[in-house]
């Protein structure tokens, strides 16, 4: 791997140390509230080892807006479960054995394990929520679900073996299953700093776009996987992969586009940065 991108994620990473250790601190710190309940156990395998982008773009805006981190924290926590709650969903459909280096969580505990664990999390989140006296903030997260489902749905219906879909159809599937909660987090974050309602805005479509960039690198990192939908991608006239990597960049471009609305500061140059390594990303 090029030692210019390893170099710069590794001082991405410094730069947000603070932030994803007081993640860290807070997840743990969310799921002993529940200790009583036997299924913390399987929630705390469920949540190890993320990247937990979700959660610091949600801080970060936040930040950048001039909000109060500690009342975005358990907000954040919130973002990270129903991504967690996706991720055991999702390996059971894509039928993945392992993520994250380690057994994808219905080979670790089973599959009637992984649908309860998968609900306990949706209270978890209810509960976490419900803390918040802002409607918005239960109304965001619920949309975000909503549309995660849509977006599942509409790619099971998929057989990349006998389908050719086009990128339009891409397009509104990964916008659905996994922009839609990059866009709720930047959103989350632009509300809990009491943002104007350009500025919601603007950032709603920062993380909407960064989502989609996000996507489709993901996609290029497992483009060989026969499985996944984007194998059923056809570009008239274009290689894919080289395709993908344009697109990639040009949606990376429209997210820093919508950070014009922020003053100068290190947390802008956090979001501008935080949308390089997504599209640099080797993981």
């Amino acid at each position: 791997m090029d030692n210019t991108i390893l170099d710069f994620v590794e001082n991405f990473m410094e730069k947000n140390k603070d932030y994803l250790e007081n993640i860290e601190y807070s997840l743990k710190s969310e799921i002993k509230n529940f200790s009583k309940y036997s299924l913390t156990k399987p929630v705390s395998y469920a949540l190890a080892s993320g990247k937990r982008i979700r959660p610091l773009i949600l801080l970060i805006t936040c930040d950048a807006l001039g909000g109060a981190k500690s009342n975005a924290y358990p907000c954040a926590v919130a973002v990270e479960l129903l991504h967690t709650e996706s991720i055991i969903h999702d390996d059971i459909i894509d039928q993945d054995n392992h993520r994250r280096g380690k057994d994808a969580f219905h080979v670790k505990y089973g599959y009637n394990t992984s649908i309860l664990t998968a609900d306990f999390v949706f209270g978890l989140i209810l509960s976490i929520s419900s803390k918040y006296n802002d409607k918005s903030i239960s109304k965001c997260i619920s949309e975000a679900a909503l549309k995660m489902c849509e977006g599942e749905w509409a790619e099971l219906k998929i057989d990349p073996e006998i389908y050719k879909m086009n990128w339009n159809e891409y397009i509104s599937i990964i916008s659905n299953k996994t922009a839609t909660l990059f866009e709720a987090s930047a959103k989350l974050g632009a509300y809990l700093a009491k943002g104007t309602p350009k500025e919601i805005e603007a950032l709603s479509i920062f993380g909407l776009n960064l989502g989609i960039a996000y996507q489709i690198q993901d996609d290029i990192l497992d483009i060989k996987d026969k499985h996944k939908i984007v194998t059923a991608l056809s570009i008239d006239g274009h290689d894919v992969i080289s395709h993908l990597s344009s697109m990639s960049q040009n949606y990376a471009d429209l997210a820093k586009n919508e950070l014009n609305i922020l003053k100068d500061s290190k947390y802008k140059e956090l979001l501008i940065e935080l949308t390089e390594f997504t599209i640099i990303r080797p993981y």
